[in-house]
């Protein structure tokens, strides 16, 4: 007597058939893989630190605020009568205040760096070094606080470390959202201020606007 039972399928058989979806599966997962790239002067994507990622502030756009406030202040009367003193004047940078809502402290120190190195590089004016200017502020008890930002506390910790100017500034952003977009406007101030006579000999701002747009 016959029975009309399934015949189990060959394990070769099963083998040859499920080898094609494997493969196209392990293929479409290999090219959807993220893979890390290298982005700047000298490489294959020389353009890749230009693009947005998001509305925050990133190095590009605070070196492009950055530029246009030197670019200003290097054609300012001011650097021009800086020029023409026999004797070097003394600049003291101090720290920016952030009056954003993000944390871009590391990012402001790097934008202090960049300007200090400007200031060094144009042999015009001496320049105090911020970590002895970090010593300074500790000695009369001016720390990361609010009183970091006070102008009283930035003239005479300026004064002491023998400065005739200081240089200070901070970043500022207003924050729109409608329709599930959203624009940030961002603002880089800058001042110079003399000591001698809390005078401001050269004051600027720059602009930048990030926005996610449909």
């Amino acid at each position: 007597m016959s029975t009309n039972l399934p015949r189990r399928s060959s394990p070769l058989l099963l083998a040859a058939l499920l080898l094609p979806m494997t493969a196209a599966s392990l293929a479409v997962n290999t090219g959807c893989k993220p893979k890390a790239v290298r982005g700047g002067a000298g490489t294959e994507n020389p353009n890749l630190d230009n693009a947005a990622m998001s509305t925050t502030l990133d190095r590009k756009d605070l070196e492009d605020l950055l530029k246009v406030n030197l670019d200003k202040l290097f054609a300012s009367p001011w650097w021009g009568s800086m020029r023409s003193v026999e004797k070097p004047a003394v600049v003291a940078i101090w720290p920016f205040k952030n009056e954003t809502s993000q944390h871009i402290d590391d990012q402001l120190n790097t934008l202090l760096a960049q300007m200090e190195t400007q200031f060094v590089n144009s042999g015009v004016v001496n320049v105090v070094s911020r970590e002895r200017q970090a010593e300074m502020a500790r000695e009369v008890q001016v720390q990361q606080n609010a009183n970091i930002y006070d102008p009283n506390y930035q003239a005479q910790v300026s004064r002491q470390v023998g400065a005739d100017y200081y240089i200070t500034g901070k970043v500022g952003s207003v924050d729109e959202m409608i329709n599930g977009e959203r624009r940030v406007q961002y603002t880089l101030f800058v001042q110079v201020i003399e000591i001698e006579t809390s005078l401001v000999k050269f004051q600027a701002q720059s602009e930048r606007t990030k926005a996610i747009v449909r």
